[in-house]
């Protein structure tokens, strides 16, 4: 189901049960979903530019745990919604950088 700003939802389930289980954005991002309707959570983020970002989380509170890039640097994250921060970047080549703070 489009909407008039370009959003596309899709659906899967029983009628009365439906539950969105993919959203694509105007700006080329998509957003896939898990869960039950009316408790469906981000659990993937496909950006235009490849970046896949992965969530954990309830509805409304899903955080940003790993982030994996077009490059091959993975990004692993932790805090809650909002205030997610890098701990750790594991780069093509190997090469692990901690961060602190």
């Amino acid at each position: 189901k489009e909407s008039p700003d370009g959003v596309v939802r899709y659906y899967e389930g029983e009628q009365g049960a439906e539950r969105n289980v993919r959203t694509e954005l105007p700006d080329g991002s998509v957003a896939y979903f898990e869960g039950e309707r009316g408790a469906e959570r981000r659990v993937r983020m496909v950006r235009a530019d490849g970046a896949v970002g992965h969530c954990e989380g309830e509805k409304g509170a899903e955080r940003m745990v790993r982030a994996e890039y077009a490059n091959g640097m993975v990004e692993h994250y932790e805090g809650e919604k909002r205030a997610e921060r890098v701990v750790h970047r594991v780069f093509a080549d190997g090469e692990v950088q901690y961060y602190e703070g």
